[in-house]
């Protein structure tokens, strides 16, 4: 039995994320918990040169077009809408959304994904959303839909250096990466090509509580309140300012693209 040709990765991308999920139990009450983050996301510095646009740059062009799916605060967004004809945002927290700058050639759609209608476009990005994602194909098969020229799905091939993941550790089962979507991709008959980079990440917070309430978010039932604000206290480092950092790590991520 060759092991890569037998497994059905879709089924095993389905259990990555239910797995986590059983774990975790509900995560918190928020109806918005990417919005709780917002604030942090949009003050972090954006990477300079960022890699995923130099892997993008090629297909830019005034005359095109683009969705980004999952935009966030508008990191990708924003310095796209300075080189294409149009870009679209669609991203369903609206606290991440409020955080996106106005553009005269920008829309943004306030929806998840698989409800969202937007026309098609040239390009079609999706930047670090599938890792919560339990059925990919739909979700997948959207993208292409969407796409006229070229679909970029970009995700870690490295664990995540959030606080949260390190304060877990081993209790904390791995989510999808990079390589699990390559195989899934293979085995749908996509042949995408690959473009790998690392990048430093850092995780910055305006205080404890707001260190302590994210890894609640993200933890669910694996947070200890007393446990883990001691473990922040001990791990995290206080700046001049008054912020608190955890230094991170170098990750290790990549860029699955392909013609539709």
């Amino acid at each position: 039995m060759d092991p890569l040709l037998e497994t059905d990765w879709v089924a095993r991308w389905r259990e990555l994320v239910e797995r986590r999920r059983a774990e975790v139990g509900e995560p918190g009450s928020s109806d918005d918990r990417w919005g709780l983050r917002a604030a942090r996301f949009a003050a972090r510095p954006a990477a300079a040169p960022d890699a995923f646009l130099r892997v993008l740059d090629p297909w830019l062009g005034p005359r095109r077009t683009l969705i980004d799916v999952g935009a966030g605060t508008g990191r990708h967004t924003v310095p796209l809408a300075g080189r294409l004809d149009w870009v679209t945002a669609v991203e369903p927290s609206q606290g991440m959304r409020d955080r996106i700058p106005d553009a005269d050639n920008l829309t943004v759609i306030a929806s998840a994904w698989m409800d969202a209608e937007p026309a098609p476009a040239d390009l079609v990005i999706c930047v670090h959303v599938l890792y919560e994602i339990p059925a990919p194909v739909p979700f997948i098969e959207k993208l292409e839909a969407s796409a006229r020229e070229r679909v970029f799905i970009a995700l870690r091939d490295s664990g995540h250096p959030h606080p949260a993941e390190l304060y877990a550790g081993p209790r904390l089962g791995r989510e999808p990466g990079l390589r699990d979507c390559f195989l899934l991709l293979r085995q749908l008959g996509v042949a995408p090509d690959v473009a790998m980079f690392t990048y430093p990440e850092s995780h910055r917070f305006a205080s404890l509580d707001q260190a302590a309430e994210e890894c609640r978010q993200i933890l669910g039932r694996l947070w200890d309140e007393r446990e883990g604000r001691a473990w922040l206290e001990e791990n995290l480092q206080r700046e001049e300012v008054g912020t608190l950092v955890h230094p991170g790590a170098e990750v290790t991520a990549g860029v699955l693209h392909w013609k539709p």
